[in-house]
């Protein structure tokens, strides 16, 4: 009997995983679960919750292929499925930032090319769209599923969960309240007054375009685009701590260069330190002196630590007018890609953030709250940059008179007063007819999970958080340890705090299902020594 299998969630976590899980030799039965209508697409991809307006944050050259790479597959759409997402077809690169819904489209596509692949290879493939699983449970060995629809029949001898991001459901969202961006606000008609976001990262950005396409358009390119307004009275306040805005996706080799003094054998001795965070960031401190030694003198990197680098990291943008800072930082990121000209300093960061994360486990507490309260922002503000159109649309929005900022402050305070939100920052009050919280997806604990078996048997055994090895398979309670692989990233990002976006999806699956291979091929040695 073949091995199986099933796959919960069929975005991109899932997608990495049944490409990397249909490469088994033997022939595995694979289930496909899927809540949505079309299996695929991924929330953060799905029209449900995008619009054309919002991009994707990740680039073609950055994407891990599924079948063909995302510029492949872009090149062989026809021109007007292009020009209907505002792409020139004679225009593209592997370096664009493309609408997120057209991406969902390339992972649907890839998707099913996958499943017909997997079929020819001899592998049976069950695909359950619009079926989601109410719960998990492990009996005798086996996983057992039941869907909306009732218990399944069928056990699996695994489980890969890859249910990705998890955000307010819709039912918390008023009319003038989203917990989310994408708790309604695609759908729901917002009136053109007063409207605040909380969050000015990426998500900030999507919920004020999601706002602002209700009420005007963007015309023009590049450093010609402008926001043309058919509606009087609107006014968009995006708002954090300190109301600086991320910066614009810089140019860098990929793949990537090698550290130089953030070696493997480097962190592992770190790991073995007093405080791991001292001896990391003695290593952080080497890498970015050697990488732009200049930086560093500005900076002052050498009489900085680990809890006063941020401070300083942010100070001259603080220091700025977010808009001037954002239009100065446009220019330069625009001529280095004109140019193909690196920021070594930039770069530096960017390559270090998946290395200290690898010893964030290892972390005292105390040094997890220095982590979080200082260099985790770094390294996000770093990797999170984004499109430079975003910057071009935000900027368009500032010359309107459409779009301001807001800087918090860690001491405001904020009410949900009836139809309004009510905020006292700095000793001044906002009050804003429409709110949303776009602060992104925050780390969730086992508490959350939706799987009420599971979640019982995991909180029962003391697994506050999911505990799970180098393969995110489940390694406790004892009575699931190894039937599960857990890669639903949200209740991942206490230990790894930056596994978001699709390359830590890809890495997820393909671990989640190298581990799965690995069981059946010793289960297959051992079926041959005993016929």
């Amino acid at each position: 009997m073949p091995l199986t299998i099933a796959i919960i969630g069929t975005g991109p976590t899932g997608i990495y995983a049944f490409r990397s899980l249909m490469q088994h030799e033997q022939s595995l039965a694979i289930w496909l679960f899927e809540k949505g209508e079309k299996a695929g697409i991924g929330l953060p991809y799905s029209p449900e919750t995008s619009s054309k307006t919002m991009l994707a944050n990740i680039a073609s050259i950055e994407i891990p292929d599924v079948i063909s790479t995302y510029l492949d597959w872009l090149e062989r759409q026809p021109p007007a499925r292009l020009r209907g997402y505002g792409l020139d077809p004679d225009d593209l690169d592997a370096r664009q930032f493309t609408p997120r819904l057209l991406l969902g489209e390339y992972f649907r596509d890839q998707l099913m090319d996958l499943v017909d692949t997997a079929r020819a290879r001899g592998h049976s493939v069950t695909l359950c769209e619009a079926t989601e699983v109410a719960d998990v449970a492990v009996v005798d060995g086996l996983v057992w599923l039941t869907t909306d629809a009732g218990p399944l029949d069928q056990g699996f001898d695994r489980v890969m969960l890859a249910t990705g991001h998890v955000f307010p459901d819709e039912a918390a969202a008023t009319r003038s309240y989203f917990p989310s961006p994408w708790s309604g606000l695609i759908e729901a008609d917002v009136a053109a007054g007063k409207v605040g976001i909380l969050g000015t990262s990426l998500s900030g950005i999507d919920a004020a375009m999601a706002v602002a396409s209700q009420h005007g358009r963007f015309a023009g390119r590049g450093q010609a685009l402008r926001f043309v307004p058919d509606a009087d009275g609107l006014k968009i306040t995006l708002m954090s701590w300190t109301g600086v805005l991320p910066e614009a996706d810089f140019y860098c080799p990929i793949p990537y260069d090698p550290l130089l003094h953030m070696t493997p054998a480097a962190l592992e001795q770190a790991r073995g330190a007093e405080s791991v965070l001292d001896a990391v960031y003695a290593l952080f401190q080497a890498e970015l002196a050697q990488a732009d030694p200049a930086y560093a003198r500005a900076i002052g990197l050498d009489r900085l630590t680990p809890d006063s680098f941020t401070d300083a990291y942010f100070a001259e943008r603080e220091a700025h007018d977010p808009f001037h800072w954002a239009r100065e930082n446009l220019a330069e990121v625009e001529h280095n890609k004109a140019h193909r000209i690196t920021v070594p300093w930039r770069y530096a960061i960017l390559r270090m953030h998946e290395q200290v994360e690898d010893l964030v486990p290892d972390f005292s507490d105390a040094d997890r709250k220095r982590f979080d309260c200082g260099l985790k922002s770094v390294f996000v503000d770093n990797y999170a940059a984004v499109p430079s159109e975003s910057i071009h649309r935000l900027l368009a929005l500032r010359d309107a008179g459409v779009l301001g900022i807001l800087a918090l402050g860690q001491d405001y305070t904020l009410n949900h007063d009836g139809a309004k939100t009510v905020i006292v920052a700095k000793g001044e009050t906002h009050v804003f007819d429409t709110f949303i919280d776009a602060r992104g997806q925050k780390a969730l604990t086992t508490k959350d999970l939706p799987f009420p078996t599971l979640r019982k048997a995991m909180l029962d055994a003391g697994c506050e958080i999911p505990e799970v090895d180098e393969d995110y398979i489940l390694t406790d309670p004892a009575t699931v340890a190894g039937r599960i692989g857990f890669g639903a990233i949200p209740y991942l990002m206490h230990d790894r705090p930056f596994a978001q976006g699709i390359t830590a999806a890809a890495d997820i699956g393909a671990a989640m299902a190298r581990s799965i291979r690995e069981d059946a091929q010793r289960s297959a040695r051992r079926r041959r020594r005993w016929a």
